[in-house]
């Protein structure tokens, strides 16, 4: 993977942005996408210099049209922006994952359980049994 795809995979892997499952390198018909969410059909695709050659922005809208087809949206990054702005980048992607969730009437899933947080319970001698504390995913 380039560069930036590795600092924003590490960034969303593992359910860390809201609960939400996102896959890498995700073939769609003759296609792969960078990052792809099939619980909420969200397509995160990172543009690098190769995207801005003669015939690229055609090739990219001939793609996406396709991808938007099977009911996925699609959202483009610039490499530069994952680079200069991860904060910024994450934000977005945050927001189009609320905002695709409002669109399927899909729930922040404010229950659901985010990595590292097994549910599971710990107890030394003479201690009650209480299970780890799940903190609230952030609201949409």
């Amino acid at each position: 993977m380039p560069a930036a795809e590795v600092i924003l995979w590490s960034k969303i892997k593992g359910r860390m942005l809201l609960g939400c499952k996102f896959r890498r390198q995700y073939g769609i018909d003759q296609y792969t996408l960078d990052f792809y969410s099939p619980e909420i059909k969200l397509a995160v695709e990172l543009d690098g210099e190769s995207h801005y050659r003669t015939g690229g922005q055609d090739f990219d809208r001939r793609r996406d049209a396709m991808i938007r087809s099977f009911g996925i949206r699609v959202i483009r990054i610039l490499n530069d922006d994952v680079y200069d702005n991860l904060d910024g980048v994450w934000e977005f992607v945050w927001r189009e994952v609320c905002a695709r969730r409002e669109e399927l009437g899909i729930s922040n899933h404010a229950g659901r359980r985010t990595r590292g947080q097994t549910g599971k319970t710990s107890r030394r001698r003479g201690e009650h049994k209480v299970p780890n504390a799940t903190p609230p995913a952030p609201p949409c």
